[in-house]
C-alpha cells in the first residue's frame, strides 16, 4: 500500500522537475545561445571581442532594435507589421526634407545647411511614422482586414511614397547637429544610438510589465474575445500598438539618416525580416500574449552578433540570410514545443 502511494508521488515529482527544466530552458534559451555565440566567435576570430567591434555591434543593432521594441507590442496582440522598413524610409526622407528646408534644390544639396532645424526634422519623422501606424491600425480594426494583408499593402505604398517624395534620389549632406544623434558618442566611445535604444527598451519594458496598459496588451494577445467581454476596448488597444511601432519607425528613420548622413529611398529594405526575427528569437510568441522587451533586446543582439561574426569570418551574405531564416523557423518550433510540454 505504501509503495503504491509512493509511486505516483515520485512520478509526479519527476514530471514537475522535467516541466521546471523545460520552463527554465525556454525562458533563457536566447540568452544562452547569445553567450554561446560570443564565446565561439571570440575563440575563432580574435577581432570579435575587441572593444571597438563590440561597440560597433551595439551600434548596428540599435536601429532595427528600436523598431523591434514596437514590433514586440504588435506581436503580443497576435499581429504583424511588414511595412516597417518602408515606413522608416518614408519618415527618413521627410525628415531630411524638413532639415534641408523645402522641396527645391535640397535633393542635390551637400552643404549641410539647415532648413527648419533638427527638432522639427525629428518631429516630422515621428509624425510620419505615427500617421502610418494609425492608418494601418484603423484599417485592421475598423475594416476587418488581416494585419498581414494591411501591412503588406503598406510596405508597397510607403515605399512608393518614398520614391515619389524623393524622386528616387538620396538626400544627403546634413549639419553637425543633424548628424550628432546618429554618429555621436558619449563617455568616450559609447554610441548615442545605443543609449537611445537601451533607454527606450527600458521604458517599453516598464510600460508592458508594470502598467495597466501593458496588462491589457497581454490580455488582448492571450484571448481577444475574453478581453472584449471583460470590458477592454480591443480595437483601441490593437490600433495603439501599430501607432507605437509607427513611432519607432519614424524615430529610426531620422536616426538612420543621421547616422549615414543621407536619407535614401532604398533605406530599410529587408528590415522587416530582421525585426521580426529579433522579436521571435527573443521568445515573444507569434500567437500572442507571451513575451517581452528583454527577450527582444537579447534577440536583436543575437542577430547582430551572428551577422558581425559571420562577416568577420568572411561568410557570404547569402548564407547569412539562410542562417537567419532557419533560426526564425527553429525559434517558432521551439516556442510551440515548450507550450506543448506545459500543457502535459
Amino acid at each position: 500500500m505504501n509503495q503504491a502511494l509512493r509511486t505516483p508521488t515520485s512520478t509526479l515529482l519527476r514530471i514537475t522537475r522535467r516541466l521546471n527544466l523545460v520552463e527554465i530552458v525556454g525562458r533563457f534559451a536566447p540568452l544562452l545561445f547569445l553567450i554561446t555565440l560570443v564565446v565561439v566567435f571570440g575563440s575563432l576570430e580574435p577581432r570579435f571581442l575587441t572593444k571597438l567591434n563590440l561597440l560597433n555591434v551595439l551600434r548596428q543593432v540599435s536601429i532595427t532594435g528600436l523598431i523591434a521594441i514596437g514590433m514586440t507590442y504588435v506581436i503580443l496582440t497576435s499581429g504583424i507589421d511588414l511595412s516597417v522598413g518602408s515606413l522608416l524610409a518614408f519618415a527618413g526622407v521627410v525628415s531630411a526634407a524638413v532639415a534641408k528646408g523645402g522641396t527645391g534644390t535640397w535633393l542635390r544639396s551637400t552643404t549641410g545647411e539647415q532648413g527648419y532645424g533638427v527638432t522639427l526634422a525629428v518631429l516630422a519623422a515621428i509624425g510620419v511614422g505615427i500617421a502610418g501606424g494609425l492608418i494601418q491600425g484603423i484599417a485592421i480594426t475598423r475594416l476587418g482586414v488581416p494585419p498581414f494583408v494591411v501591412t503588406l499593402g503598406g510596405m508597397s505604398a510607403f515605399r512608393g511614397a518614398t520614391l515619389l517624395f524623393s524622386n528616387g534620389g538620396p538626400i544627403s549632406g546634413f549639419s553637425k547637429d543633424f548628424r550628432y544623434w546618429g554618429q555621436g558618442k558619449v563617455f568616450g566611445d559609447i554610441p548615442i544610438l545605443a543609449l537611445i535604444f537601451l533607454g527606450f527598451a527600458l521604458i517599453a519594458h516598464i510600460i508592458l510589465r508594470y502598467t495597466r496598459y501593458g496588462r491589457h496588451i497581454y490580455a488582448v494577445g492571450a484571448n481577444p474575445e475574453a478581453a472584449r467581454l471583460s470590458g477592454l476596448n480591443v480595437r483601441l488597444l490593437i490600433t495603439s500598438v501599430y501607432v507605437i511601432v509607427g513611432f519607432f519607425c519614424g524615430l529610426s528613420g531620422y536616426l538612420l539618416a543621421s547616422r549615414l548622413n543621407s536619407a535614401e529611398a532604398v533605406a530599410g529594405v529587408g528590415y522587416e525580416l530582421t525585426v521580426i526575427a529579433s522579436v521571435v528569437i527573443g521568445g515573444t510568441s507569434l500567437f500572442g500574449g507571451e513575451g517581452g522587451i528583454p527577450g527582444t533586446v537579447v534577440g536583436a543582439l543575437l542577430i547582430g552578433v551572428l551577422t558581425n561574426g559571420l562577416v568577420l569570418m568572411n561568410v557570404s551574405t547569402y548564407i547569412q540570410q539562410i542562417i537567419i531564416g532557419a533560426i526564425i523557423v527553429l525559434a517558432v518550433s521551439f516556442d510551440r514545443f515548450i507550450k506543448s510540454k506545459r500543457r502535459v
